[in-house]
């Protein structure tokens, strides 16, 4: 597939990244590498190669979920909340109206 300054500029959108004029040019080379990449894995035969989901065979143990109602725990981790509204704990905002974090650091 031959990427081309359309492509680049939708899958920029879709990604939600603002490109540069002086980046276009290496970010398509660059691509253009990795789907390189891609079609030379296509040729790799793998008639004899067994398919594998997750990559190991080995199983996480846990323990089971235990419902426990620590009353005072969870009034003094309410009482030493900074902010509250009502019942419920105030937290600054995460995402701004505009999209985005709250905190400009997207």
């Amino acid at each position: 597939m031959i990427l081309d300054k359309k492509h680049l500029e939708h899958l920029a959108v879709l990604a939600r990244i603002e490109l540069h004029a002086h980046e276009e040019e290496k970010l398509l080379k660059d691509l253009e590498k990795i789907l390189e990449h891609f079609k030379e894995l296509q040729e790799v035969n793998t008639d004899n190669v067994a398919p594998m989901a997750g990559g190991t065979e080995l199983k996480n143990v846990t323990r089971g979920d235990l419902i426990r109602e620590d009353r005072l725990l969870l009034e003094r981790a309410v009482e030493a909340f900074p902010e509250k509204e009502g019942r419920y704990l105030k937290v600054p905002p995460v995402f701004s109206a505009e999209g985005g974090s709250a905190s400009g650091g997207e």
